[in-house]
């Protein structure tokens, strides 16, 4: 069975699996997937280069090409494995290795180009957000004066603000173990278009934070660790006054207010090892602590958390829905294909007379 699953993934049939209702499984889904992210990477990354050349941003060419050379060097080892071993390709090895190379491929994209999108300098719109938060009724101040007041509580979400790196290597081990290929290509799919969007609302809707839009001096709440927002401050104005112009890869801060990917990749991550037992369960509790902690360590408005979750939610629909497609499509494909050499076959062999 296991050598079936191999093949189907490898010769890319057009035949629906067995067991239809495992689609979280499906070897042969799970590449089709891997192959549509290429599209938005390739996307992201044109609009990079694009951006790069007609902003005065410029990349620190170490880290970057180190970045590179290693999501390359990952990518070159599955696509090897993949060529040199044909029908007895292991999923394992492909998609791991595969998986983890597009995620560092898709996090050296990113990065930099929310900073392209920042330099476009749109007119911020802190004050927009803030007000959309008090007509809702969730002003922001009183939440970081309560957590400023409980020590312990700030010490957690701290923590829990800085866990959104690892599951990015964490979920392809995870779900590429427990078999999980088509599900986690799902995640790839829906985490990159969350990402491009993302970042392609930011350019209208660029904000600095709450503590920008409340006028609040961070030092007034000693207790919690404002430094993601200082980051966020200091590159925000930088590239708007045009004194940030060189962007070191492991120095660039989240700087997309609205809509929250934090708040995004905590329902990705949710949902992406929900069905994982005894992983599920943790993997919410705290994803549910990382959301929690978005408006008051990444200063992030209310409202920027409810289009962080709206917008997983849609993307998660989009590569869900873009995979029904796929199925659709091939078994149209299969339908309509004609039947006329199987005829031939048996009329040679008499067990079927050729006829019109």
């Amino acid at each position: 069975m296991k050598s079936d699953a191999r093949m189907t993934a490898v010769k890319g049939s057009a035949e629906p699996p067995r067991n239809s209702h495992k689609i979280d499984e499906d070897p042969q889904a799970a590449w089709q997937l891997f192959n549509a992210n290429w599209l938005i990477i390739a996307v992201m990354g044109s609009l990079l280069a694009l951006g790069l050349t007609s902003t005065n941003l410029r990349l620190e060419p170490i880290a970057f090409g180190t970045t590179l050379a290693i999501a390359a060097a990952l990518l070159a080892v599955s696509y090897h494995h993949r060529l040199t071993r044909g029908d007895r390709t292991d999923p394992k090895l492909f998609f791991s290795l595969g998986t983890i190379g597009q995620v560092i491929l898709t996090c050296a994209i990113v990065g930099p180009l929310s900073y392209v999108a920042g330099a476009i300098g749109y007119p911020l719109q802190d004050q927009a957000l803030l007000s959309v938060d008090r007509a809702l009724g969730l002003d922001p101040e009183p939440i970081i004066r309560y957590v400023n007041d409980h020590p312990w509580l700030a010490i957690i979400l701290s923590r829990a603000y800085g866990l959104i790196k690892w599951p990015l290597l964490g979920i392809p081990i995870v779900l590429v173990l427990t078999a999980r290929y088509a599900r986690l290509q799902l995640f790839m799919l829906a985490m990159s278009v969350a990402l491009a969007v993302a970042i392609a609302i930011s350019v209208f809707v660029p904000a600095i934070g709450t503590y920008y839009g409340l006028q609040l001096p961070p030092a007034r709440y000693p207790n919690i660790d404002t430094s993601v927002y200082a980051g966020q401050l200091r590159d925000i104005l930088a590239l708007r006054d045009g004194s940030l112009r060189e962007l070191g890869l492991f120095k660039l801060a989240g700087i997309v207010s609205f809509p929250s990917f934090h708040a995004a990749s905590a329902v990705l991550y949710m949902w992406a090892l929900w069905p994982v037992r005894a992983v599920g369960g943790i993997a919410a509790t705290i994803n549910i602590l990382m959301m929690a902690a978005t408006p008051v360590i990444g200063a992030h408005y209310l409202i920027d958390l409810v289009g962080g979750i709206l917008l997983a939610v849609a993307s998660i629909l989009a590569a869900t829905s873009y995979l029904k497609w796929l199925k659709r499509t091939q078994r149209t494909s299969a339908a309509s294909a004609p039947d006329w050499p199987q005829k031939l076959v048996n009329c040679a062999n008499g067990s079927q007379t050729l006829s019109p």
